[in-house]
């Protein structure tokens, strides 16, 4: 049965149960990365290399009690829209992270002391807002101003819908047929004077325990492996980024692929954050990987990242791609991916003798040709 014939869905989601949590990095790490294997088990639900898991959740008590005493609220008021109390919307419903302008505008229109806020709820000047509240939560904005009170429907109706996260999924079917397993990095930090956490990477690290998860999967069809096994694929995932790079490389040798395979992966130190060491190296040995470069940043007083790596190597990548050569890079998209395109249009410039703007035309085409991939966040 396929994800789409399945009865579960975004709109429905499946109650899985997590059925394995460990740690991919060495207790010394400055770094919590952390594997999970999902069961799909009863649910219909089918996925493919290259596709995500949505999840659904819930807002750790603590952070919903520093709302609740913000507002001064219980937590058992019902809401009258929602048709429960103001805790268990509070904790599944809506997002007590970023503040929205409706928030600001209710709080202005009550206390319109607070002049301060008129510039930040003026639609024109979305950029102002943006700045104001990066890093700021719910409970930081009510804190700012305990003279605005607000009734349980009217807090919920000016904070956002807590949305599904998506992680991409680190396996096979063929290797996993009813599970899907994630490579996570918990969020854990201190900003404005407060602990700050990342709403689902902690849900998963500490508040699933024996509980269903809502789940459902996510197509990316255009995150694919090539059709044609025979063709090389070059992969670019540092960090959590090699998820879907396991999934590709379990597949890989579930289906016997012939075409080359070469990884560049990257962290900050390779004794304590080279996640999924033991299986990279053995696939190189059994020839489903056939090379391996890695990047560890902080292993030397120069920083050295995937794409100072694939510098290096311009010459080999250049080969490559003159082979008809699959380009996929997964993880950040605001810095690494950015990096790893510029070195790409580097390589493509230096190596293949063109000028910038013949550069850019080939990686052009390359993505009009489906052979440069991305699943970037």
């Amino acid at each position: 049965m396929s994800a789409a014939s399945s009865v579960y869905s975004r709109k429905n989601p499946f109650p899985a149960q997590l059925a394995v949590r460990r740690s991919l990095t060495g207790s010394s790490s400055g770094k919590e990365t952390l594997h999970f294997e999902v069961s799909l088990s009863g649910s219909g639900l089918a996925y493919e290399v290259g596709d995500s898991l949505g999840i659904f959740p819930a807002n750790d008590a603590a952070g919903v009690n520093a709302v609740l005493s913000a507002a001064g609220l219980t937590g058992e008021e019902p809401v009258e829209s929602a048709g429960t109390n103001l805790r268990e919307v509070l904790t599944h419903q809506v997002t007590l992270r970023e503040p929205s302008r409706q928030l600001l505008a209710a709080i202005l229109e009550k206390c319109p002391s607070a002049a301060e806020l008129a510039e930040l709820t003026d639609p024109e000047a979305k950029s102002v807002m943006d700045d104001w509240v990066d890093g700021r939560e719910v409970v930081d904005i009510l804190e700012s101003y305990p003279q605005a009170r607000f009734t349980p429907d009217e807090l919920v109706k000016v904070l956002r819908k807590l949305q599904p996260r998506l992680y991409s999924i680190a396996s096979s079917p063929k290797a996993h047929p009813e599970a899907v397993h994630l490579t996570v990095a918990v969020v854990r930090y201190e900003l404005h004077g407060r602990q700050r956490q990342g709403v689902c990477s902690t849900y998963l690290a500490d508040r699933v325990e024996s509980r269903p998860m809502p789940v459902f999967i996510h197509s990316a069809k255009h995150f694919r492996p090539p059709e044609d096994p025979a063709v090389p694929v070059i992969m670019v995932g540092p960090g959590t980024g090699i998820a879907p790079f396991r999934a590709f490389l379990q597949e890989r040798e579930a289906t016997g692929a012939t075409g080359p395979a070469w990884l560049f992966f990257g962290d900050r130190n390779r004794a304590t954050d080279f996640l999924y060491e033991e299986e990279i190296k053995a696939w190189l040995e059994r020839g489903v990987l056939h090379r391996l470069d890695t990047a560890f940043s902080r292993d030397q007083a120069e920083k050295v990242y995937v794409q100072h790596r694939m510098l290096e190597n311009g010459a080999e990548i250049w080969r490559w791609l003159a082979q008809g050569a699959y380009f996929y890079v997964c993880g950040d998209a605001a810095r690494m991916a950015k990096d790893v395109d510029d070195a790409l249009h580097r390589i493509v410039k230096v190596e293949g003798g063109k000028t910038d703007e013949e550069a850019a035309a080939f990686v052009g085409e390359l993505k009009k040709a489906k052979r440069y991939r991305k699943d970037v966040y």
